[in-house]
């Protein structure tokens, strides 16, 4: 069994370990966790760059030890001035890739400004520059970029500008060989010149917009110009004497609430006659719990300007125990899932100071849109297409929206300090494998890397599927994985170590105050404090 990092004072945890590594740099010369927190997301667009980048969305938990509050950060895009349902008539669904995907302007690099305006200590352009070294200069292409590529190549060849970045020739690039992105490069040197205006009202905003204005795109000058993240309050739970947080909707994060509160009457725990760790019960609890949850969600989450979301209700201890009489101990729900893209990259810092920063970014799907914005080397996302075309449903396209999203980072605190950030990549996922990350800390005594590292699952459907798989990796015992399908669940055993369920990392803060650090076997990504 591998052992957690451990740090007296510092650590950083994220799916890349040389994005693991920017932030430690930024840490050693003397910023703190917000600083180290940019350069890790900004490496991570480099490092990672079928999963996150410029041309996508970010949520951010924060908490300063000055002000001992937490705070939410929503850096994710609204639709375009022009977006409308008439646009894609015709359609039954807004096309998954290409130019009509692009719906939402990129919140990335709102939320750099936001948080280092707020917290930081250094200039963007000081906590940009391990990326535009990896980017300029080249890293080792990562095993899942290798794997993501590999997969995608034959829509990645489609797309001249993004082929000649990531299939250059038409060919997928070995793992390890040296991949350079020199265009991309340049915008984030003129990035840590110019600044935020520079992406959202000067030069960068001005080219993606042109370019996607000259190939029948939706957005323009205008909606870059006129998008602004928000500061928010965080939601607020608890389990077992901890206080969750999570960012509020338009994120889904509110499930990462519901689940543990569904699942907290049952026991879970080392006590005689609790729910024993990768039991039948451990599993097939939290599962239902985890549907319960995501009946609700899909009913109601959307941007709140659009939409009241009873979401204090939804969260609710009373609401949740209710919930929790609805699950029969030995007999799956019959719920459906709608699905969702998977492909995120969640990291999380702590300093010496103790401020903590948990934050979760994307491009929704692998490479999100393929579309490459002309010569910015700016992947752009696909998350817009996740608005419905019927009028009729809570999530329907309209101008200036903010689409459902997955993404969800989480922190829980212990006496109002930090005590866990954790989160996972992953649609679906994201709930499910933070409640088994709680459960196995907060009810098992695990540390953040044995909870990583232990088996996992996911449940829902993916894209092109119509049934409600129960994925759940082969470690998990055979006897288990039998009581499961016995009791309704629609079984799939995946690999050992499977990148279906996510690739999660975790930090926890213990009651001497050491650091602990978890990755996941899973991704590319490393643990580093001292």
């Amino acid at each position: 069994m591998r052992q957690p990092m451990i740090g007296t004072k510092t650590m950083v945890v994220s799916p890349h370990y040389l994005a693991s590594s920017a932030g430690a740099r930024i840490l050693q010369r003397g910023g703190n966790a917000f600083d180290a927190a940019v350069a890790v997301s900004a490496c991570l667009a480099v490092v990672y760059p079928h999963m996150t980048g410029l041309g996508g969305d970010s949520f951010w938990l924060l908490h300063s030890k000055a002000d001992g509050a937490v705070r939410a950060y929503n850096a994710s895009g609204r639709s375009g001035y022009r977006a409308s349902r008439a646009l894609y008539a015709g359609l039954d669904a807004i096309p998954q890739r290409g130019i009509r995907s692009v719906v939402t302007v990129p919140g990335m690099v709102d939320g750099w400004d936001a948080v280092l305006r707020e917290y930081g200590t250094m200039t963007l352009a000081d906590v940009l520059e391990p990326a535009i070294g990896y980017a300029e200069h080249g890293f080792p292409l990562s095993r899942d970029q290798y794997a993501n590529t590999l997969q995608r190549h034959l829509l990645l060849n489609a797309m001249p500008e993004t082929s000649a970045v990531y299939t250059p020739g038409g060919c997928v690039p070995r793992a390890g060989s040296r991949f350079v992105q020199r265009q991309l490069a340049q915008s984030l040197r003129r990035l840590a010149m110019t600044g935020r205006d520079g992406f959202y009202k000067g030069d960068l905003g001005r080219r993606i917009a042109s370019y996607l204005a000259n190939r029948g795109g939706v957005l323009n000058e205008d909606d870059f110009a006129d998008h602004e993240g928000s500061w928010e309050t965080p939601l607020s739970g608890s389990y077992k004497g901890l206080t969750l947080y999570q960012v509020p909707p338009n994120s889904q994060g509110f499930t990462g609430i519901m689940a543990p509160q569904i699942i907290e009457g049952f026991g879970f725990g080392t006590a005689p006659g609790a729910v024993e760790h990768g039991s039948f019960a451990y599993y097939h609890l939290q599962i239902e719990a985890l549907k319960l949850a995501f009946q609700d969600r899909n009913a109601v989450l959307t941007d709140p300007d659009f939409s009241a979301i009873p979401v204090e209700r939804l969260i609710d201890k009373a609401y949740c125990r209710a919930l929790a009489d609805r699950i029969d101990p030995n007999k799956a729900l019959p719920v459906l899932s709608e699905p969702v893209g998977s492909d995120t990259a969640y990291a999380a810092v702590v300093d010496g100071d103790g401020n903590a920063v948990s934050f979760i970014q994307s491009l929704y799907f692998e490479f999100g849109s393929a579309v490459t914005a002309g010569d910015t080397g700016i992947l752009l996302q696909n998350r817009g297409s996740f608005f419905s075309l019927d009028p009729k449903h809570v999530n329907a396209l309209e101008p200036r929206k903010r689409t459902f999203h997955t993404l969800m980072p989480a922190m829980a605190c212990r006496d109002g300090a930090p005590h866990l950030l954790y989160g996972t990549q992953g649609g679906e996922g994201q709930p499910q494998t933070q409640c088994a990350l709680l459960t196995r800390i907060a009810d098992y005594g695990m540390d953040p890397q044995a909870a990583v590292d232990a088996p996992r699952w996911v449940w829902g459907r993916t894209w092109g599927e119509s049934t409600q798989e129960l994925r759940i990796e082969s470690r998990v015992p055979e006897d288990v994985r039998a009581e499961l399908a016995r009791a309704g669940h629609l079984v799939r055993t995946v690999d050992a170590f499977d990148g279906v369920v996510g690739h999660a990392h975790a930090i926890l803060i213990d009651g001497h105050g050491f650091r602990l650090g978890g990755t996941d076997p899973r991704s590319d990504g490393q643990a580093i404090g001292w």
